[in-house]
């Protein structure tokens, strides 16, 4: 069993598209673990604020199905394959980490993103502040401490999954 590491954006209809997206997951996953929910301003264009989390999840399937699956999960929730990197989104799924491959066939891992934005790591060190990028050999912890926060602003924002 693979340990993984994805990541949830949505700034359309946010708390709808945030239950459907862990909907989704847990159909496709079984139990997840879930960061805080954070949000955060758009970041590349002028868009409505983001909700932004990171679940983690044990899978068999390899890395190329894992991508699928979030994909499929995306589509089946409004997402448009042809829509711009930086636009507003029903539901954005990035696989952040497969256990520690680093890879950049079918995708890159781990994603760039880890390190380049405080909505994706912050939540990663909450759910894996111990583990070592696998490419940077440092914590999760460390690479969230030495972040210059102020490039970008976070708030916790109260959410209680059931299930």
């Amino acid at each position: 069993m693979a340990i993984i590491y994805i990541s949830l954006g949505t700034n359309i209809d946010r708390d709808h598209y945030l239950e459907q997206g862990l909907l989704g997951l847990e159909q496709a996953f079984g139990q997840l673990t879930l960061s805080s929910l954070f949000e955060s301003a758009s970041v590349g264009f002028n868009g409505s604020d983001f909700y932004n989390m990171v679940i983690a999840a044990e899978t068999e399937l390899p890395i190329a199905q894992v991508v699928t699956t979030l994909k499929d999960i995306e589509r089946a929730n409004g997402r448009k394959p042809s829509a711009k990197k930086f636009s507003s989104r029903t539901l954005d799924l990035d696989l952040l980490l497969y256990d520690d491959v680093v890879t950049e066939q079918p995708i890159q891992l781990p994603r760039a993103e880890i390190t380049e934005n405080a909505f994706v790591l912050w939540p990663l060190q909450e759910l894996a502040g111990a583990l070592l990028h696998p490419e940077l050999n440092i914590s999760y912890d460390e690479l969230w401490r030495n972040y210059d926060k102020s490039s970008q602003q976070l708030r916790i924002v109260p959410f209680n999954w059931q299930r």
